[in-house]
């Protein structure tokens, strides 16, 4: 038993070295930090990681917006059904996405089941703060006339935004009309991209999260966005340096 304890504080001390900080943290320290932290830091630590992927000044050509949800509940599915209690709270999570770049320029979270064009409105604004984009791509969800007109008029971009068509009923609104007749299939296609980036966080990054409490719960959806994109980031260097590496040195030749 002593033997087993010295070779763990063995280890712990040799993972602490080699990371650079004096002692081991004690294992309670991440959630005290998670408790101490405001939501307001998230907004600028998403500001400082799409610094790492665009210049000054640089609009993004398309983003695409869509909502999905992380399950509250912390506990097994097989738990849930023995025991009768299923929790089927969960975290509405609205995000924008460059389809390029393939990185999360916005996010949206609620506790609370809202309306797609609710979080749109508020998630447009914000990404075009922090970075202007040229085409929003979103679902029929957020089809309306409001929000047409913010992003035309306000934004000053442009959206492609299926037209929701009822039998006997006249579509009201001339950007809604506008769209109907100019809708761009082609480019809609990209809007399958943020899908595609929910399957990857809840793959990676698990869809239930751990957090009991609804404010640390937030938090932890924030924390997944942001690590998708210092990940991509980094994944991003990689292949660039690998391409620098691999490529034949002509004056060398020569």
């Amino acid at each position: 038993m002593n033997e087993s304890l010295k070779n763990s504080h063995t280890h712990s001390d040799i993972s602490a070295e080699r990371i650079g900080i004096k002692h081991v943290p004690h294992f309670t320290t991440l959630h005290k930090f998670t408790n101490r932290i405001s939501s307001f830091y998230f907004n600028s630590l998403l500001h400082q990681t799409l610094k790492l992927f665009y210049s000054h000044g640089e609009r993004i050509p398309l983003v695409a917006i869509d909502s999905s949800g992380f399950t509250g509940g912390h506990c097994s599915y097989y738990y849930s059904v023995r025991t009768g209690k299923k929790r089927r709270s969960y975290l509405k999570t609205s995000i924008a996405v460059d389809v390029e770049k393939f990185i999360v320029t916005g996010f949206k979270i609620s506790g609370k089941p809202v309306h797609d064009a609710k979080h749109a409105t508020a998630l447009l604004r914000q990404c075009h703060k922090r970075r202007k984009a040229d085409c929003y791509l979103m679902d029929k969800g957020y089809d309306s006339e409001k929000i047409h007109t913010l992003i035309n008029e306000e934004l000053k971009s442009e959206a492609i935004i299926p037209v929701r068509c009822r039998k006997r009923k006249k579509i009201k609104g001339k950007y809604r009309r506008k769209m109907r007749d100019e809708f761009d299939e082609d480019i809609y296609h990209y809007r399958n991209l943020v899908e595609t980036m929910f399957s990857v966080l809840k793959r990676k990054y698990r869809e239930e999260l751990r957090a009991t409490k609804y404010s640390n719960q937030v938090k932890e959806v924030k924390f997944k966005l942001l690590i998708h994109n210092i990940d991509r980031a980094i994944s991003v260097s990689i292949i660039i340096r690998v391409r620098i590496s691999t490529e034949p040195c002509i004056n060398h030749l020569l």
